[in-house]
C-alpha cells in the first residue's frame, strides 16, 4: 500500500510544478505587454503631438475654402446687377414702342430682379447703384404710363347708351387682346410701384389713378345726357297739378344704362387688375358717374318736396328703380351699395313723409272748399285722389317697405315706431344684405298695412267732402248726389285698377254709399205719401193672392163725395211732387253708376205704390186724365228715363 501511495502524491507534485511554471511564465508575459503598452502610449503622444496642428490647420483651410466660394457667389451676384443696368438701360431708353412691349417689359422685370438683389444686399457701397437703378426703373415706368394712357384714350371715346339700350345690343367692352395688352402694362406698373414703396415713395397708384380718371370720365361724360334728361323731364309748368305718370321721367332709362355700363366696366377691371385691386379700382371708376347720379337724385327731391301731391309717385318710382339695382350690382360686382343707398337716401326720406303729407294736404284741401257745383257734379280734387290712389296701386312694393318702416298708423302723423325707424336707417346706412330682406319680407306678408293707408285715405276725403257739402248745397238730394258721384268715381278707380284689386275692395265704400241712398231717397217720401190712403169702401176686396184684379169702377162708385175730393187731392198732390222731384232728379248731373242706382231705386219705391193707388182709382175721372194724370204705362216711361 505504501508504494502506491507515494506513487500517486509523487504525480500530482508534478503536476503542481508544471502549473507553477505556467504561472511564471504568465507573469513575465504580463510584464512584457504592459511594457509594450506603456511604449505605444508614448508614442501615441509623440504622433498626437505631431499631427494635431496639421489637422487644425487643415480644417481652418477648409473653412476659410468654403467662404471664398461664398464670397465669389456674392460677387458674381451682386455683378450681376451691375451687368443688368448696361444691358437693360438702352432697352429702356428706347421706349417700348421703338423695343417692342415684351422685350420692354422683360427688361423692366430684370432691372426691377436686379434692384430687389441689391436692395437685399444692405451693403452701403451699393447706395448709388441703387439709386441709378431706381432711376433706371422710374424712367421705364414713366414711358410705360405714358403708353398705358395712350393706350386707354384709345378706347375713350364718349358713347350714346341709349342707343344699346333701345337696340338690345350689349354695352361695349375692350377686346380679349385690348384687356390683355392693358394687363401687361398695369401689373408692371404695379410691380415698379411696390419698389418704389420698399424705398419709401408711395408712387404704387399710379397706373389705378390714370385708369380710374380716364374711365371715369368715359362713364361720366356718357351718362350725363341722361342725367339731364332726367331733370328736364321732371320740370313743369307752376300750373300744371297733374299726378305724376309711371315711367314720364328719364330716370328709368338712366338707371338702367348706368347699370349696364358699370357692369360692361367691371368686365373690364376685373380682366386688366388682379386679386383686391378689382374692386378698388372699379369702384374709384365709377366714383365721378355715381356723384353725378347723386346729384340727379338730389335735384329730383327738390322737384319731389316742392310738388309732394303730385310728383311723390316719382319718388316711389326712383326707390323701385334704385334699391334693387344696388342689390345687382353688389352681387355682381361686390361693390357700389353703400353710396348708392347714400345718393337715395333723401328720396327714401321725401317718399316716407309723403305718407303723412298726402293725407294732411289732401284733407286741407276738401276743408278749404268753398264752392260746390250746383248740380251735383263731383270737384277736381276727387278725380285727383282718384288718380292718386290708382298710381299709389302702381307702386306697391315700394310703399309696403315704406309703410312697414314706419308702422301701421304711423301715416297719420304719430311717426314711426323706434324698431321701425332704426331698421329703415340702418338699411339706407349699409346694413348686411340679410337685415334688408327681413324688412322686405315683413312688407310682403303684411299686405293689409297698404290697405289700412288707402282705406284711410278714401275715409278722409269722403267724410270731409261730405261735412263741406252739408255746409255748402241746401238740399239733401243735392249734398246725396253730389257724395254718390264721388263714391263712383273712386269706386270705378278702384275696380279699373287691378294693382288696387289685392289692397282694396269697392264694398268698402258701401257704407257711405248706403248713407247717401238713402238721404237722396228721403226727396221721394212727400209723392210716396200721396200714395197711401185709408179710406173705407164698401166695395169687397179680392183675397190675398188672388188673381182677379181690382174694380176701379166699383170702389170708385162706393165713394163719398168727400172722400172721392180726398183721392182726387192725393192724385194732384203726388203729380205735383211727382213732376217737381223728375225735374229735379234730371236737373242733377250724375255718374252713368249713380243715375243707374237711383233710377232702379225710385222706380221699385215709386212704381208698386202708384200702381196699387191707380188700380183702385184711375176710373175718377173716367179717362180724362184731369186728375189722373199718368197711367201706369205713362209713369213706367217717365221712372225708366231717369
Amino acid at each position: 500500500m505504501a508504494p502506491q501511495k507515494n506513487a500517486a502524491f509523487a504525480e500530482e507534485s508534478a503536476e503542481v510544478q508544471v502549473l507553477l511554471a505556467s504561472l511564471t511564465k504568465t507573469k513575465d508575459l504580463t510584464k512584457r505587454i504592459g511594457a509594450s503598452l506603456n511604449r505605444l502610449d508614448a508614442s501615441g503622444k509623440i504622433v498626437k503631438d505631431a499631427i494635431g496642428p496639421i489637422y487644425s490647420n487643415t480644417q481652418q483651410l477648409q473653412v476659410t475654402s468654403r467662404n471664398i466660394d461664398r464670397v465669389n457667389e456674392q460677387i458674381e451676384k451682386l455683378r450681376k446687377p451691375l451687368d443688368a443696368k448696361g444691358r437693360e438701360e438702352g432697352i429702356i431708353r428706347a421706349g417700348p414702342r421703338n423695343s417692342g412691349l415684351n422685350q420692354y417689359l422683360g427688361a423692366l422685370k430684370r432691372v426691377d430682379k436686379a434692384l430687389s438683389d441689391l436692395t437685399a444686399t444692405n451693403l452701403r457701397s451699393n447706395k448709388q447703384t441703387i439709386s441709378e437703378f431706381h432711376s433706371l426703373l422710374s424712367t421705364g415706368v414713366n414711358q410705360l404710363l405714358d403708353l398705358y394712357r395712350s393706350s386707354l384714350q384709345e378706347e375713350d371715346h364718349q358713347v350714346e347708351p341709349l342707343h344699346f339700350l333701345t337696340k338690345g345690343l350689349n354695352f361695349p367692352v375692350f377686346s380679349s387682346e385690348k384687356c390683355s395688352y392693358l394687363s401687361d402694362i398695369a401689373n408692371a406698373i404695379v410691380s415698379a410701384g411696390a419698389q418704389s414703396a420698399r424705398l419709401g415713395q408711395r408712387d404704387d397708384d399710379q397706373g389705378v389713378n390714370i385708369y380710374a380718371d380716364l374711365r371715369g370720365d368715359y362713364l361720366y361724360l356718357s351718362l350725363q345726357n341722361l342725367a339731364t334728361a332726367s331733370i328736364s323731364t321732371s320740370k313743369r309748368g307752376p300750373n300744371d297739378q297733374t299726378v305724376y305718370k309711371p315711367g314720364s321721367n328719364a330716370i328709368s332709362t338712366y338707371a338702367q344704362c348706368l347699370e349696364n355700363m358699370f357692369l360692361a366696366e367691371f368686365e373690364n377691371v376685373s380682366r386688366i387688375f388682379r386679386g383686391e385691386t378689382v374692386g378698388r379700382v372699379f369702384a374709384a371708376t365709377c366714383s365721378k358717374a355715381l356723384n353725378d347720379f347723386g346729384k340727379t337724385l338730389a335735384e329730383l327731391n327738390g322737384v319731389i318736396r316742392s310738388r309732394m301731391l303730385t310728383d311723390c309717385f316719382l319718388a316711389y318710382e326712383i326707390i323701385d328703380l334704385i334699391t334693387p339695382l344696388s342689390y345687382r350690382l353688389e352681387k355682381r360686382t361686390g361693390q357700389l351699395r353703400p353710396q348708392i343707398s347714400d345718393a337715395l337716401r333723401p328720396i327714401r326720406d321725401a317718399a316716407r313723409s309723403s305718407l303723412t303729407e298726402i293725407l294732411s294736404r289732401t284733407r286741407g284741401q276738401a276743408e278749404s272748399v268753398t264752392t260746390l257745383p250746383p248740380d251735383g257734379n263731383t270737384i277736381p280734387l276727387v278725380h285727383e285722389t282718384a288718380m292718386r290712389i290708382r298710381t299709389l296701386g302702381h307702386f306697391d312694393k315700394p310703399l309696403l317697405h315704406l309703410l312697414t318702416s314706419i308702422g301701421d298708423g304711423g301715416w297719420r302723423g304719430n311717426g314711426p315706431s323706434n324698431a321701425s325707424a332704426n331698421s329703415l336707417g340702418a338699411g339706407s346706412n349699409g346694413t348686411p344684405q340679410s337685415s334688408t330682406l327681413k324688412l322686405a319680407d315683413t312688407a310682403a306678408d303684411n299686405p293689409g298695412l297698404l290697405s289700412n293707408y288707402l282705406g284711410d285715405l278714401l275715409d278722409l276725403v269722403l267724410t270731409t267732402l261730405n261735412s263741406r257739402s252739408q255746409g255748402i248745397h241746401k238740399t239733401k238730394p243735392l249734398q246725396a248726389v253730389f257724395m254718390l258721384n264721388t263714391i263712383a268715381v273712386l269706386a270705378r278707380t278702384i275696380t279699373s285698377t287691378p294693382e288696387l284689386q289685392p289692397y282694396l275692395d269697392p264694398s268698402r265704400l258701401e257704407t257711405h254709399r248706403k248713407a247717401a241712398t238713402s238721404s237722396y231717397m228721403t226727396a221721394w217720401r212727400e209723392p210716396s205719401a200721396h200714395l197711401l190712403d185709408t179710406i173705407n169702401t164698401t166695395a169687397s176686396r179680392p183675397v190675398s193672392g188672388s188673381s182677379s184684379a181690382l174694380d176701379s169702377t166699383s170702389i170708385i162708385k162706393s165713394l163719398g163725395s168727400k172722400d172721392k175730393d180726398r183721392i182726387k187731392e192725393k192724385f194732384k198732390l203726388f203729380n205735383a211732387a211727382f213732376d217737381e222731384q223728375v225735374a229735379r232728379h234730371k236737373s242733377l248731373y250724375m255718374e252713368r253708376e249713380v243715375k243707374t242706382a237711383l233710377q232702379r231705386d225710385v222706380q221699385s219705391t215709386i212704381e208698386p205704390l202708384y200702381g196699387r193707388f191707380w188700380d183702385r182709382y184711375h176710373e175718377l175721372d173716367k179717362g180724362k186724365g184731369k186728375t189722373v194724370k199718368y197711367s201706369k204705362s205713362e209713369l213706367a216711361v217717365v221712372l225708366n228715363s231717369l
